[in-house]
């Protein structure tokens, strides 16, 4: 399947190549503002055609689907163009600023025949499934802890006194929606929607949350997510349950999986080794869902894409985190 990119920083760069690894989706063109950064990324990967009018592009019938890695606030309206002109939209997380753009780009993909994905690498990541697959070896569960608390340079540059997009409220950013969607992804994908969400954040002068605690309560277990640009931790996710936990060395992409046993305290490796470039399997995915048409995986995924971003507008508005685009 051939298709294109808008947005030239290193994560397009990270996603073309894992594009290039499935061996199922074939780079053609790529958008920037700039003619020059443009031309520069298409010559990099060999692509045939550059562009710096988005119309234009999202006209081309040498692209049938593009992936979107702009600042969070322009993924709606950039989306809607190239869904109104027939081409599958595999859009970065998070994938949109609030629900209500969500349900009208899943109207106006339904409307053209297309589809629309949120790309998430971890829950598409093979250990995610042995996750899923082995989580009733746990027994009841009780709690949880993911973390995802990873220091940004750009904060630095915050703290000198700019306002990077990730920590700007004119660009969707902060850190539950930029780091906090992991873990967030990784506990709706294994627990389900959760009965009560509460944040607390630590609010920057910007508006938006630089970090915070999320708590999602469940029948019987809270599930504790830490999310943060400001600050780092080396700490593992775990899953605790009455006969065992699960230990996590990350939350994205879960390269390792150990189970230890409550009751005998042996432990077992669960993992298997993945691709170092770990956004190969979420293009393994979803051009697998756009030529087998799918169906009943792609509601999957819809599904877990609006529940995690209700979650987020919610606890957004409890703290009083106003976006720019709902102003």
């Amino acid at each position: 399947m051939k298709f294109g990119t808008v947005g030239t920083g290193w994560i397009t760069e990270s996603f073309i190549e894992a594009a290039r690894l499935s061996k199922q989706l074939q780079l053609v063109g790529v958008y920037s503002r700039t003619a020059d950064k443009a031309k520069e990324l298409a010559n990099t990967y060999n692509a045939p055609y550059y562009f710096t009018d988005l119309e234009e592009m999202a006209k081309s019938e040498e692209i049938q689907a593009v992936y979107i890695a702009s600042p969070n606030s322009l993924h709606f309206q950039q989306a809607i163009t190239f869904l109104k002109n027939n081409k599958h939209v595999i859009c970065e997380k998070p994938i949109f600023s609030n629900p209500g753009e969500l349900e009208e780009a899943y109207r106006t993909a339904e409307e053209n025949g297309v589809y629309l994905f949120e790309a998430i690498r971890n829950i598409h990541t093979p250990n995610f499934q042995i996750l899923k697959e082995n989580l009733y070896k746990a027994g009841k569960l009780r709690s949880t802890i993911l973390p995802y608390v990873q220091y940004s340079s750009r904060y630095d540059l915050f703290l000198q006194g700019e306002e990077p997009n990730i920590f700007s409220a004119a660009y969707s950013g902060g850190a539950l929606v930029d780091l906090g969607v992991y873990p967030l992804y990784l506990a709706v994908g294994l627990f389900g929607e959760p009965k009560k969400v509460t944040y607390f954040p630590v609010i920057l002068r910007s508006g938006v949350d630089g970090g915070g605690t999320l708590v999602l309560e469940y029948d019987g277990f809270v599930s504790t997510i830490l999310c943060s640009k400001i600050s780092h931790s080396i700490i593992p996710c775990e899953i605790h349950g009455e006969k065992g936990s699960f230990v996590l060395e990350d939350a994205a992409p879960i390269s390792e999986i150990q189970f230890v046993d409550s009751h005998t305290k042996e432990s077992e490796i669960l993992s298997v080794e993945q691709e170092e470039q770990n956004m190969v399997y979420e293009c393994i995915n979803i051009a697998g869902i756009i030529e087998t048409d799918n169906v009943n995986e792609y509601e999957k995924l819809k599904n877990w894409s609006k529940i995690v971003l209700r979650i987020t507008e919610e606890v957004r508005k409890q703290n009083n985190i106003v976006f720019a685009v709902e102003k």
